[in-house]
């Protein structure tokens, strides 16, 4: 009878033919139990396990071990040999948080992914980039643009073959207004300046589109630890004819105070704009910017790895500023985003 057991295993177990046979070989030995219905269950379940593991159930079965020892060793053998990656793991995705602000940003993290297993995202018709975040563990940072309509959005999770539907709530969201009076050679650009602008826009816009692979750690940290005096989404309207929405956070500071880096990452430009002044930008891998602006000077050049601290500039008052501060941007996938709310994630 041993013989028949090895004839029905010695198939390759997840082909159909070696399936088949140890499965009929397990249903004679349900048929002769006093609680077939325990017997029924343990099948299913074997069904998950490892070609040896059903081997050796179909063994202890066949022997006609006492029901109870059988079980017994059968568990014990479980918790001492099996390893936890034997069993099924349940995948499970989240979003945090659930209802957020427009120009907010936001994580994703799926967990109990097996490693074979593909992770992906959608939100509407964008591609998500993940990240990992330790043993089947998969992380990835986005946001919404600050025009976008307050109402509840899908996010789709892939993983393998799993599908899993998430919600995001946009809740509506009032901004400030500033009304700013400048001299009109701050406000309005000259015909050559404007030409700079535009070459300036198109390298940051190059830039932006770039998504390189993971260099951030943890939470992001303020570059500036010191009052907010211009908050992300405030409408400034100069002198009573421009309107324009702040993209970032003004942060104030006096001159040639140290400016430091939210996170680790690449410095990918350091150089002098027409807006923004001196201007760093350090690339943290998944498509995530960060942006400080109107620098006195720097301490890193293009190029440079930094790690999370790091002195990176002092704050100054470049470009078009009317005095000593640091405006602080940050962008997820070409996407203006409150770095407030990227600074709040639990990372």
């Amino acid at each position: 009878m041993i013989n028949n057991l090895l004839n029905a295993t010695k198939d390759n177990p997840y082909s159909p033919n070696g399936t088949f046979n140890l499965m009929c070989f397990l249903d004679e030995c349900i048929s002769n139990s006093d609680n077939s219905a325990l017997w029924s269950r343990l099948k299913a379940f074997l069904s998950y396990l490892p070609f040896k593991l059903r081997t050796c159930f179909a063994m202890f079965r066949y022997l006609q071990m006492k029901q109870s020892i059988a079980v017994l060793f059968f568990l014990v053998f479980l918790g001492l040999i099996v390893p936890a990656s034997s069993f099924a793991k349940s995948v499970h995705a989240e979003i945090y948080p659930k209802k957020i602000s427009p120009g907010d940003a936001f994580i994703i993290r799926v967990s109990g992914v097996e490693n074979c297993r593909p992770i992906s995202a959608s939100f509407g018709k964008t591609e998500i980039s993940f990240g990992n975040c330790g043993e089947g563990c998969y992380i990835a940072i986005w946001a919404v643009d600050i025009q976008t309509k307050p109402k509840a959005y899908n996010v789709n999770v892939t993983a393998g073959k799993k599908k899993i539907k998430l919600k995001l709530h946009v809740k509506k969201t009032k901004f400030p207004e500033l009304h700013l009076s400048l001299p009109d050679e701050k406000v309005f650009p000259s015909p050559d300046d404007l030409d700079r602008v535009e070459k300036e826009n198109k390298k940051l816009k190059d830039i932006w589109q770039n998504v390189s692979e993971k260099l951030w750690e943890g939470k992001f940290m303020p570059p500036l630890e010191n009052e907010i005096s211009t908050v992300f989404g405030t409408k400034r309207v100069m002198n009573e004819k421009w309107i324009s929405v702040h993209r970032g956070m003004d942060i104030r500071g006096k001159e040639g105070e140290q400016v430091r880096a939210s996170n680790s990452g690449k410095v990918v430009l350091s150089e002098e704009l027409f807006y923004g002044g001196n201007t760093l930008v350090l690339d943290h891998g998944q498509g995530i910017f960060s942006i400080y602006m109107h620098l006195s000077g720097f301490n890193v050049k293009s190029g440079d790895i930094v790690s999370k601290g790091d002195a990176i500039g002092l704050v100054g008052s470049s470009g078009r500023s009317t005095g000593p501060h640091l405006h602080f941007g940050v962008k997820v996938a070409g996407i203006n985003v409150n770095p407030v709310s990227l600074m709040k994630l639990e990372l």
